[in-house]
């Protein structure tokens, strides 16, 4: 059976954060394997879009080398990923936006063609990862019509992306519960174990 191709999409890597566990650090510039975290989702994401966004606070001449476009929050002191991901869709060139955060290095081809493949079946809800019963809100893709609704749940006050998407009927992926493609790579001590560094 072959593969339909999939229409295009765009991607936002979400690298806006303050790195509270990685003591203030700029998570995405943070090195794993001998390259920048960024630079493993940059070469995952870099052949599927056109259209590379990152979403950055600090830096941007350092995320510009991976990207097609650079965005920052519009409100200071880090409002968390709802204001990267609202960024990401403001300026987003396809019907949809796929999402990832900056500390998952070991996502591969596969999870990323689920993902699209998925969401292309249900083109006017958004999609969200789940590993077990865990959802990841920060690992989904979201269609482009939704994004007046994503910016009057900001000014209602919402800045839980994951809440956004349930109550809009989010598509599951489920993943298995221990996915190794899913682990989050955020804090010095993930870092190094993943490294395969023993004491």
């Amino acid at each position: 059976m072959t593969n339909t191709p999939l229409p295009p999409c765009s991607i936002l890597l979400l690298a806006g954060g303050r790195g509270q566990r990685m003591g203030g650090q700029d998570k995405g510039l943070l090195e794993w394997q001998g390259e920048p975290l960024i630079a493993h989702l940059h070469r995952q994401t870099r052949a599927i879009s056109d259209d590379l966004i990152i979403s950055c606070n600090r830096n941007p001449a350092r995320y510009a080398v991976y990207a097609d476009q650079l965005v920052h929050d519009d409100e200071g002191d880090f409002p968390g990923p709802l204001a990267g991901i609202r960024a990401g869709l403001k300026v987003a060139r396809h019907a949809q936006l796929l999402v990832l955060p900056c500390d998952v290095p070991q996502i591969d081809a596969g999870l990323l063609d689920s993902m699209r493949r998925a969401a292309s079946q249900h083109p006017d809800k958004p999609l969200m990862v789940r590993h077990g019963e865990h959802w990841e809100p920060l690992l989904c893709v979201i269609p482009l019509t939704l994004a007046d609704t994503f910016e009057k749940a900001w000014h209602d006050g919402e800045r839980s992306p994951g809440r956004i998407m349930r109550t809009l009927h989010a598509v599951a992926l489920q993943c298995p519960a221990d996915d190794p493609r899913l682990a989050n790579l955020n804090t010095p001590e993930l870092l190094t174990r993943y490294k395969g560094v023993s004491d």
